[in-house]
């Protein structure tokens, strides 16, 4: 008999906002996080947490065999591009390897739930094209590569339905600093709150992004799980590319006082794509999904989520 929805990386960026999506038809939600990991939404019982690492193939195995989930929504992951280059292995290990004990898992407990498998758009070859989902593949990083042995993983399952997701980049509420719009917003929160020097580091601001706030991304993977064809792929994106430098510039026109600029070599990326521009035709025709929530207000939230943030701390 089958169980309760499954979101795995559930106190993750994406994954924390797919639970709120889910939470409002869902009764109850299972959810995986690492042990020791922040829950931003622990009081709410209708969540079933447990802790469960994916790279252990047999705590994968029994947290499996006990739920029985009815579907997977597979978030959990290695996700910064950034320290990838640094350490090239965690992402391997987190994305490939996690994402098969998660499938072996399912096939030796016979559990055919549909499985949403979020991928990545870092997997496309470089281009200043729009890239849909036939665009040529050629990861650019070495997080690119570990999502692409993911997609390959799962794409060699024929056990039970697997569908994938590129989403591009998002923003938005209790994304990580280490991100480029979540860091400005923390700078600029801290600098407000501390009288600290006013002086926001950055790194290329000349470079464009594809980015659709978090809570529309977590929409179209609701949708994938109740629409999504079997072995199919899905780009998840604005189509619309943003010049980093002036999404600082919207940030900083929020501030609540003024900020210099200036870069930093350290934020700068061993390689670092000029455009990344994506299509969403494919979500939009056959999943009835297109973003909603203009980018004035991601960053709106955003900043106003560090500001809470940095408050708290201070408190």
């Amino acid at each position: 008999m089958a169980g309760l929805p499954l979101v795995t990386g559930a106190a993750g960026f994406a994954g924390s906002h797919l639970l709120d999506r889910l939470l409002e038809r869902e009764p109850a939600v299972d959810a995986w996080a690492r042990t020791g990991g922040a829950r931003p939404l622990t009081n709410d019982p209708r969540i079933n947490w447990l802790d469960v690492d994916l790279l252990d193939r047999v705590a994968v195995r029994d947290a499996v065999s006990r739920l029985q989930p009815s579907i997977v929504y597979h978030c959990a992951g290695a996700a910064d591009v950034g320290t990838s280059w640094a350490d090239p292995v965690t992402p391997l290990q987190v994305n490939a390897m996690g994402t098969h004990h998660l499938l072996e898992a399912l096939r030796d407990t016979d559990c055919t739930a549909k499985v949403i498998i979020v991928g990545s758009a870092a997997i496309y070859r470089p281009s200043t094209a729009v890239l849909d989902e036939d665009a040529p593949i050629g990861p650019a990083s070495p997080y690119g590569f570990s999502k692409l042995a993911q997609e390959m993983i799962a794409a060699a399952v024929h056990d039970f339905p697997v569908v994938i997701a590129r989403p591009f980049n998002h923003a938005g509420p209790r994304q990580s600093s280490s991100y480029v719009t979540s860091s400005f917003a923390r700078q600029i929160a801290e600098i407000e709150a501390a009288g600290k020097t006013p002086t926001l580091r950055v790194g290329n601001l000349d470079a464009r992004r594809d980015v659709t706030d978090v809570r529309d991304v977590a929409r179209a993977y609701q949708l994938l799980g109740e629409r999504g064809q079997t072995g199919r792929v899905y780009n998840i994106c604005s189509g619309k590319a943003y010049r980093i430098g002036d999404l600082l510039e919207q940030l900083l026109s929020r501030a609540r006082r003024s900020i210099a600029v200036e870069q930093d070599p350290a934020r700068m990326r061993p390689s670092d794509q000029p455009v990344i521009l994506g299509s969403a035709t494919r979500a939009a025709s056959e999943l009835g999904w297109r973003p909603t929530i203009p980018i004035t207000d991601t960053l709106t939230d955003l900043l106003e989520y560090w500001r809470d943030r940095v408050a708290t701390a201070r408190a």
